[in-house]
């Protein structure tokens, strides 16, 4: 009976009188064309080449809006050594009142601060263990007023393109999600597992007026199935974040905590897992804490087209619970400049224990590497938005 109540309010709230509508429908494309330069200090050929400039990404952004029915969807056509085409986000909405709003399909995982956890055109470490801007299917329910902003979600599961019983995630996605590796590189992939059934809960408090500040916490818990022994494991994770704006200035940071325990089969390891996104797999220590700060520094300038210059350093690391593994560090400074339609990213991005900062691809966010250096990648991400 408790659940026939909750349905029969939501189609009560759906209906409601105070509904958003458009008289029209409402449709437009917008998108992007995106080109990068990258200077990888531990790369021999680009050193002595002074670094390579070439495709990034193409994308589309349709959204629709009718008598409160939204559609906003975003997709990407990266080069087939990053994943290739892939769908980002993709989602049907209902907007039943000025604050309270349900949306339905590939939409963001409501975890940590709002939006990004960061300044820069890498991200923050988070997102390179599933924790920051990662889509995935399901349904989610946001009460956004001027106090609070709460979202809560159930994800049937991350990005499925193949409905097998046993298929192994792509590795053509967007957002990092549990997946498969072939770790030896004989051919047979290990550590299969997908995830599915999560919940997710975000509550974030907003207050102050000269100083805008928002304070939220967020959680998680689902299964993590495992397609070797056909069994279910889990994962949760929790974080505390705090985002502040005060005149020019922004600041982020998070506190996170995760931990992901498949039901392996025998003789495979349980410490680490795989990970996937643009492509390629990687590991990740399976249990860990990450730590992140980011401030910036938005300055208005009159240089011809250009308007502001967005200053910026994000700091994050992974601390890995393992005692025997080395923990994973990320560092970026740089400025974006906004130019009209253009938007530039010049950033010095440092790792250390880092896949896409360094060397060692496989074994950085897991094991990582005893007396690991940093290595630097610096970057120039030069985008024209439509």
């Amino acid at each position: 009976m408790n659940k026939n109540l909750l349905v029969l309010t939501v189609i009560l709230l759906l209906f409601h009188q105070s509904i958003i509508a458009q008289d029209k429908p409402e449709v437009s494309i917008d998108g992007a064309l995106r080109f990068n330069y990258n200077y990888s200090n531990w790369k021999e050929g680009q050193q002595k080449r002074g670094g390579d400039f070439g495709y990034d990404v193409f994308r589309i952004n349709p959204t629709a809006a009718y008598k409160g029915i939204t559609l906003n969807a975003e997709f990407r056509w990266y080069s087939d050594a990053f994943g290739g085409a892939m769908l980002k986000q993709g989602w049907m909405g209902y907007k039943f009142s000025e604050s309270d709003e349900i949306q339905l399909g590939l939409t963001q995982v409501p975890f940590g601060n709002k939006g990004y956890n960061s300044h820069n055109w890498f991200f923050s470490i988070n997102y390179y263990v599933g924790l920051e801007d990662d889509h995935d299917m399901g349904v989610k329910y946001i009460h956004d007023n001027d106090k609070w902003d709460i979202a809560v979600a159930f994800f049937k599961n991350a990005e499925e393109l193949q409905f097998g019983s046993s298929t192994d995630v792509s590795n053509s996605r967007y957002g990092y999600d549990i997946g498969s590796i072939d770790e030896s590189g004989d051919g047979t992939l290990q550590y299969r597992n997908k995830e599915v059934n999560q919940l997710n809960a975000r509550v974030i408090r907003k207050f102050g007026d000269k100083v805008k500040h928002q304070l939220g916490v967020s959680g998680m818990f689902g299964g993590l199935y495992n397609l070797d022994t056909e069994d279910m494991g889990n994962h949760y994770a929790g974080a505390l974040h705090y985002d502040v704006d005060y005149k020019r200035w922004n600041l982020k940071a998070q506190l996170s905590y995760y931990k992901k325990s498949p039901n392996a089969p025998d003789g495979e390891r349980t410490d680490v897992v795989a990970m996937t996104a643009y492509g390629a797999p990687y590991l990740v220590a399976a249990e860990g804490a990450t730590y992140t700060l980011g401030v910036s520094y938005d300055q208005p300038v009159e240089w011809g087209p250009i308007s502001s210059l967005l200053f910026y350093n994000d700091f994050g690391m992974l601390d890995k619970t393992e005692e025997e593994f080395y923990d994973s560090y990320q560092n970026v400074t740089g400025c974006m400049i906004s130019a009209g339609m253009v938007y530039i990213y010049m950033d010095a991005a440092f790792g250390k224990d880092q896949p896409w900062l360094g060397p060692v691809w496989n074994d950085a966010l897991a094991y990582g590497t005893m007396d690991a250096e940093w290595f630097m990648r610096f970057n120039i991400n030069f985008g024209f938005y439509f």
